[in-house]
């Protein structure tokens, strides 16, 4: 990672939980998460009707805010972006809170409108997912952003009273929740969802926010699906109407030994679970896509891809990049690789010996790209550190299933032979054709790049009765890459089921 590294903190003063997350970036590069602080501060407790904050709470916020402030303070982050979202901003004595956090800490709180926390969450969702057509979601402690995009530009957005704290309070009792109470929150979140008027009519849906992500943990770990984290996996309706299940035949102080759900969340979950389940009720969806993008990513965005509409070209190609360039500073290598798989991958589909779909061809551009940044780990077994960074770092934009084939494209570039199970249930038909053919292809260019310095410019794919021959294009002296690929065929020969001959051309 050359260049200097800049770090920008965002405060987020949610209704539930605040939060200061530190980014590390490059201008014009990539970003990262690089540090956390997490307190569940609960600002929004017991305000009521009155919309008052209590005392207790709001003591709780001025600790939180001074631990904030000192990290900030004592690890040299100067750019510190605070902001407060629904109870804060509806809170009649607002001013007071806000004041003495001033006075204590010296941070300058900025209070997001609903119309700014929504704009917020559109810059998450457009930024994380491929979503350009379709509806947004983001249910935090006090309200809930409802959000429509047409064209990844946001076109409606609302903020409503009916995040998981608030009507958690207003409907259900703690111990003891009775279909009647239930039944009494979600024909109120009804009402209020139906007089928009545009909510509605199906389509995709992308979640947003703590308890989205939290019920979506939840139902992975009920399922048995590979452990990719929540980014990009649908939360189906009846996988959501199970869980809430469970969750209202339990009292509220064990719905957080649930794995998955947070414990300091276990007593408002049932009420966000409800608004969720009553959103896809009212509008029609099959189920909610996640992303673990958020409010504070959607204020970073705006600070480092600047302008007045601060989305990035191309999610999925920038997932990728920002990935690389954090452990690949010098990404010649990785590109000449990549060129190489793409024109194998195309020489072999016009000689008929391989049908790939534009997907296919995304993704072995994606493994190539990404399949020496285990090397930032150490080089031996670095195609196997390759595979971990991929998993835990993740690819926004990319489904949970295509995030395991690049990564197991990316494992078995050097030698063995691929295996496919880690993808268990989520595996589609072809898939272990697949993944032998494109990672057969990229140990095939990683070979013909051997000696790291172009020897090889060019490959050409010709298809005889009974073997293939790749015609390596090398002006000077290719000895070292030609070795390499004459040694490393055997995988590329399984997907096609011909003997493959290399050639210096």
């Amino acid at each position: 990672m050359s260049g200097q590294v800049e770090r920008t903190a965002v405060i987020d003063m949610g209704s539930n939980s605040w939060r200061l997350v530190v980014y590390g970036w490059q201008p014009g590069g990539w970003w990262k998460l690089v540090d956390e602080i997490r307190e569940a501060v609960r600002i929004g407790e017991r305000m009521g009707d009155e919309l008052t904050l209590k005392p207790e709470p709001m003591q709780r916020a001025l600790r939180a805010a001074a631990v904030f402030a000192a990290f900030c303070s004592t690890s040299g982050v100067e750019d510190v972006r605070a902001v407060a979202t629904s109870a804060i901003r509806d809170a009649r004595n607002r001013d007071e809170l806000l004041g003495a956090i001033r006075e204590r800490t010296a941070l300058d709180v900025r209070v997001l409108s609903g119309e700014e926390e929504a704009r917020y969450d559109w810059l998450a969702v457009a930024n994380s997912t491929t979503l350009s057509d379709g509806f947004g979601l983001d249910v935090g402690g006090g309200s809930v952003q409802a959000l429509r995009l047409r064209g990844r530009r946001l076109a409606d957005a609302v903020s409503l009273p009916l995040g998981a704290v608030r009507v958690t309070e207003a409907f259900l009792p703690a111990d003891d929740v009775k279909r009647k109470h239930a039944d009494a929150l979600r024909e109120h979140v009804a009402g209020e969802l139906e007089a928009l008027g545009w909510l509605s009519g199906g389509g995709r849906l992308v979640g947003v926010g703590g308890t989205i992500r939290n019920l979506a943990t939840a139902a992975l770990k009920r399922a048995g699906h590979p452990d990719t984290g929540v980014q990009g996996y649908v939360l189906a309706r009846d996988a959501l109407d199970d869980l809430v299940d469970e969750l209202a035949s339990r009292p509220a102080a064990k719905r957080g030994s649930i794995p998955g759900i947070k414990p300091d969340r276990g007593d408002v979950i049932l009420g966000g679970a409800l608004v969720v389940q009553t959103v896809m009720e009212v509008g029609g969806f099959d189920g909610v896509e996640l992303t673990r993008f958020g409010l504070r990513e959607g204020v970073f965005l705006e600070r480092f891809l600047g302008g007045d509409e601060p989305l990035t070209p191309d999610v999925r190609r920038d997932a990728v990049d920002r990935l690389a360039g954090w452990f690949r500073p010098d990404r010649r290598h990785d590109r000449h690789v990549a060129r190489l798989s793409l024109e194998l991958l195309d020489g072999l589909e016009a000689a008929g010996l391989a049908e790939p779909s534009a997907a296919d061809r995304e993704l072995l551009e994606a493994a190539c790209q990404l399949h020496d940044i285990g090397t930032a780990i150490d080089y031996d077994d670095h195609h196997k550190h390759s595979r971990y960074l991929i998993l835990s770092a993740g690819l926004p934009g990319f489904s949970p299933r295509e995030l395991l084939l690049v990564a197991l494209v990316a494992r078995w570039h050097r030698k063995g032979d691929p295996d496919i199970s880690e993808l268990g249930e989520i595996a589609l038909e072809g898939d272990p054709q697949r993944l032998d053919l494109l990672a057969g292809i990229v140990r095939m260019a990683e070979q013909f790049e051997r000696s790291r310095d172009g020897a090889i410019r060019s490959v050409r794919v010709e298809a005889g009765e009974h073997g293939v021959r790749l015609n390596a294009e090398a002006p000077g002296d290719a000895t070292v890459p030609l070795w390499a690929a004459k040694r490393n065929a055997g995988l590329l020969e399984r997907a096609l089921g011909r003997e493959v001959e290399v050639v210096g051309a």
